[in-house]
């Protein structure tokens, strides 16, 4: 595997992070992600969930809207998804190309209590040219949402959480960019192929003792 590769555990023990206090590392792995990490990476309620709720493995993507890579990726997580019925996938919202897409990571989350969220994120990676103010509000008219209560909608107070949280973490493990997939105690940047991905859940449920 390329040098995208990052292992989490070692990242995370050479760097403090306020909010998220490291634990003594537990004896069943020689340098295990603190468990404070993972909570906040894989059970964020502010986070979608996308695939089994109660999978037995979790796989975390950082992603961008008006990121390339991220929209090729998009239909190979749903395959993903669709061919391993114990996965678990959570989406962090990580806006790092511009206002455009801070603009669509605020609209899409504002979308998630209103039960639309998968077709506003499906929305923003399909659609043609970049995501900005007036091409995400395209997107939201056509799927049937109403302009004034997702703009309502953005200004709650999770979706500034979510963001920050975002930030914080990416800063925390020192991911490169989107998209960023994290598994287990490990981390890979960049595009991948389907093979790698499900090599990635591979090695995430061997590094977790989780059975195939």
């Amino acid at each position: 595997m390329p040098t995208r590769r990052i292992l989490l555990a070692a990242t995370a023990a050479a760097t403090a992070l306020a909010a998220l206090p490291a634990l003594a590392q537990a004896p069943a792995r020689a340098n295990p992600m603190p468990e404070e990490l993972r909570r906040a990476l894989e059970r964020d309620p502010t986070a979608p969930v996308l695939g089994n709720p109660d999978g037995d493995i979790t796989l975390t993507e950082f992603f961008d809207y008006n990121c390339p890579h991220c929209r090729t990726m998009l239909p190979l997580v749903q395959q993903l998804v669709s061919s391993d019925p114990n996965l678990r996938v959570v989406y962090r919202e990580w806006p790092v190309f511009g206002a455009g897409s801070d603009f669509a990571a605020r609209a899409s989350l504002a979308t998630l209590p209103m039960g639309r969220y998968w077709q506003m994120h499906a929305g923003l990676l399909t659609m043609r040219g970049r995501a900005e103010e007036a091409t995400v509000m395209r997107v939201a008219r056509d799927i049937g949402l109403d302009e004034a209560a997702l703009r309502q909608g953005m200004l709650a107070e999770p979706i500034e959480r979510h963001i920050n949280t975002s930030d914080m973490l990416a800063d925390h493990m020192g991911l490169a960019g989107t998209p960023s997939f994290i598994c287990g105690d490990e981390a890979v940047f960049g595009a991948m192929t389907l093979d790698e991905l499900r090599e990635l859940v591979a090695r995430g449920r061997r590094t977790m003792g989780v059975a195939s």
